[in-house]
């Protein structure tokens, strides 16, 4: 142990523990300490030269600690002292209580003392309360003996409607009973006890008929107040008497709250009925009587027009009450009353009950847009509450929607749902009437250009304008639903629309030659020029609607569906078409073409018969069926060729093949060129697929044909090698080593179909050929 260890050794009082033990974190802190001072001392005492400033750095660490010292002293001190103040302080108080103690205790038994004298007073008392209430009784003596006959007073001025005398006697009768129950609670109250049951029991069968009386006034009171609107304009007397009543128990009710919160002591009890609160009251009777004009409806009353009538007899009864309200009574109450606003909000109020109440009914479609004109439209326009007179009084009450915003959506949606039945019928009888016009037994009606058409897009037109016009009446938003309930149902029509003629054209291809299909042609393009009329106006709904939100399905589209009904339209004319060309296309190709010609003519006149057919379908679609009549023509031409009929024996008959071929192309060019109109060639004609075939038939060198092939692929990228190889088979010279090169040549280069183009040699498909036996070892040609 170290001398310094053994001198703290001797320092502790004996039995003592250390201070670590008693403090460990003193120890822990003295461990960082000396932690720190070394981590420092290494720090600065790196090297040898630093211990030159030695004793400059004990200086000051020594001068640091002595400042510390002082600074703990000065603290301890001070508390020290504070602790010693507290002591004198709590000595001071124990000798104050122990006088307070003495004090009470002497109060104690000078108060046991007097027990005794205060209980000979007791008689005294007593002997006063009795005298008291005797006293009162004597005095109280010549209005109890009047009461019964004032009451009776008091009831004929009722029923006379003299109501400001009869409330005059009824505050008397009252003031009456308040003194007596007054006097009697103060005797009690002087006795030391409550007033008894007895004596309220007592005092209110006396004065019975005094509640009877306030009953009865009330009765007539709100009586004149529920028929002011009649009595202003003929005596408004009564209501002002009745104003006046009601600002006087307004008043007294007012000052018997105020005697009772400002009291000290024993408060005065408000006396039996009080308070009334009859100003509160007559704003409620006045609303009461404004439902009443509401509570006889009933929904047979108000029943298709009728419902329309009704809402301009509320709009012309309100606004005549509120006239009488302004000009008449509005004179006959204190200004605060502001009666007008009083009305304005409660005739909202049973309006907006009432609406609702009309809202939840069974309307239909026009019942529900009489509902909402008047409420989005009359209700706030100049003509009702929007009046320039109302102004003022609009801005001082705040009156909320008529019907909710939830409720509009719902009246919104059941309008939307009650049109699109109607439109759903109409058009389900619209397409009734197109089906048996097309079984009529004359030609299509015409329009002033000459277009064929019926009476299905006028009536679908007519119809949904219509309705999007009435509903733009009530807002955009529900315009642009009706639009879009329009465009699901043309969307549904057109479905069934095209479903009726696929049955249509199946009914003709059963039986052709009855009499009733003989306009076949002319309402199949009926159909179309109804189906472009349609566009028109689908494309100016859906301009005019500018709702674009979300749909609860999908959107509705019936430009697709029109476009499905045009196509298939045209399809079953083409059908037609080539029904009344199929007898002809066996003669073509074969010998007696070749020498005679026929059966070019005939068709030629088919086709010009067809063609003017088609000038009178509106245009795109007229150029799309004398286009798609070109095509037909054209694949039906070469797929005959392709048949080989015709297989050429000489150069000669070659020459023959490939000028009458160019001679019928002439005359469909011909009938095609004598359209009326523009636009009737179109810009890839597939006429001119027969002269590059006739070329390539006339030509006389064989060897040349490699190159003839490369550009028939490099026009029509679809032929195939099968089409190849008839044309060569046509022409009766091609070796097999030629037709070898050249379908090897049309193999490799196999061009892709450019972008927009229309395959022409897909239609034509190639009969098969009958293959000679060959051996399996042989390339067969």
């Amino acid at each position: 142990m170290s001398a310094g260890d053994q001198k703290n050794g001797r320092d502790k009082p004996e039995g003592s523990l250390p201070v670590a033990e008693i403090w460990p974190e003193v120890e822990r802190a003295e461990c960082l300490a000396r932690g720190a001072a070394l981590k420092w001392a290494s720090g600065v005492f790196c090297r040898p030269e630093h211990l030159e400033r030695l004793s400059q750095y004990r200086k000051r660490e020594s001068q640091r600690t002595a400042s510390i010292h002082t600074r703990l002293k000065s603290m301890v001190q001070s508390y020290l002292e504070g602790v010693g103040w507290g002591l004198e302080q709590l000595r001071e108080a124990r000798v104050e209580l122990k006088e307070v103690s003495q004090a009470l205790k002497r109060a104690g038994l000078e108060s046991d003392g007097n027990t005794a004298g205060v209980k000979s007073l007791e008689r005294m008392r007593e002997v006063s309360v009795s005298h008291r209430q005797l006293l009162a009784a004597v005095s109280n003596l010549p209005r109890l003996y009047s009461v019964h006959s004032m009451v009776m007073e008091t009831e004929r001025l009722v029923e006379s409607r003299r109501l400001l005398e009869a409330h005059a006697r009824l505050m008397d009768l009252e003031r009456w009973q308040d003194d007596i129950l007054w006097q009697l609670y103060g005797a009690a109250g002087t006795a030391g006890s409550a007033l008894s049951s007895e004596e309220q029991e007592l005092v209110g069968r006396y004065f019975s008929g005094v509640g009877q009386l306030v009953d009865a006034l009330g009765k007539e009171l709100w009586a004149v107040v529920s028929s002011a609107l009649a009595l202003a304009r003929q005596n408004p007397t009564p209501f002002v008497s009745a104003v006046r009543i009601v600002e006087r128990e307004e008043a007294l009710d007012r000052a018997l709250l105020e005697e009772r919160g400002g009291a000290k002591g024993h408060s005065r009890p408000l006396p039996p009925g009080r308070p009334r609160c009859w100003r509160a009251s007559f704003f409620q009777v006045l609303e009461e009587a404004v439902s009443a004009r509401f509570r006889s409806v009933s929904y047979l009353h108000t029943r298709g027009p009728g419902l329309a009538g009704h809402l301009s007899a509320l709009q012309h009864g309100i606004m005549a009450d509120l006239a009488t309200v302004r000009h008449l009574l509005e004179h006959c109450v204190p200004s605060h009353y502001e009666l007008t606003a009083a009305y304005l909000r409660a005739s909202h109020d049973c309006l907006h009950a009432h609406l609702t109440q009309v809202s939840s009914w069974d309307l239909e479609s026009g019942e529900i847009f009489a509902v909402l004109n008047w409420v989005l439209h009359t209700y706030n326009s100049p003509d009702m509450m929007g009046h320039p007179e109302l102004e003022a009084e609009m801005e001082k009450v705040e009156l909320g929607p008529l019907i909710s915003t939830e409720g509009l959506e719902q009246l919104q949606n059941k309008y939307v749902q009650s049109v699109r039945k109607s439109v759903s019928e109409w058009m389900h009888k619209a397409l009734q009437v197109e089906l048996q016009d097309w079984q009529r037994d004359q030609e299509p009606d015409t329009d002033h250009e000459g277009f064929y058409h019926t009476s299905l897009p006028t009536i679908i037109t007519q119809m949904l304008e219509e309705n999007a016009r009435v509903a733009l009446m009530i807002g955009k938003s529900l315009r642009d639903q009706t639009i879009q309930m329009g465009l699901y149902e043309m969307e549904n029509l057109l479905n069934r629309f095209r479903e009726a003629l696929v049955e249509f054209g199946k009914e003709h291809r059963r039986d052709p030659s009855k009499d009733k299909n003989k306009f076949y042609l002319h309402y199949l393009l009926a159909s179309i020029s109804n189906c472009i009329i349609l566009k028109k106006s689908t494309v100016s709904l859906q301009q005019s609607s500018r709702s674009t939100g979300q749909f609860s399905r999908t959107p509705p589209n019936p430009l697709a569906a029109l476009d499905r009904a045009v196509r298939r339209a045209c399809r079953l004319v083409m059908d037609q078409l080539l029904l009344a060309l199929q007898p002809l296309l066996p003669g073509l190709m074969t010998r007696t073409w070749l020498a005679q010609g026929d059966p070019t003519p005939k068709l030629c006149s088919i086709l010009e018969l067809h063609l003017e057919l088609y000038g009178r379908v509106r245009p795109p679609c007229r150029e799309r069926l004398q286009e798609e009549a070109q095509w037909l023509l054209v694949v039906e031409y070469v797929r005959a060729l392709m048949q080989k009929k015709l297989v050429c024996r000489s150069a000669e008959e070659r020459r023959q093949l490939a000028q009458q071929m160019v001679q019928d192309d002439q005359h469909f060019r011909d009938i095609l060129h004598g359209l009326d109109g523009e636009g009737s060639v179109p810009e890839v004609n597939p006429l001119a697929l027969l002269p590059v075939l006739a070329d390539f038939i006339r030509l006389k060198d064989p060897n040349m044909l490699t190159l003839e092939v490369s550009g028939l692929a490099a026009k029509y990228p679809d032929i195939s090698e099968e089409h190849v190889s008839v044309l060569l088979d046509v022409r009766g010279d091609v070796s097999r080593d030629v037709r070898g090169a050249v379908l090897d040549l049309l193999e490799q280069s196999a061009p892709p179909l450019p972008a927009g183009y229309r395959p022409i040699f897909t239609d034509i498909l190639v009969p098969p050929s009958i293959m000679a036996f060959c051996l399996p070892t042989a390339k067969c040609a």
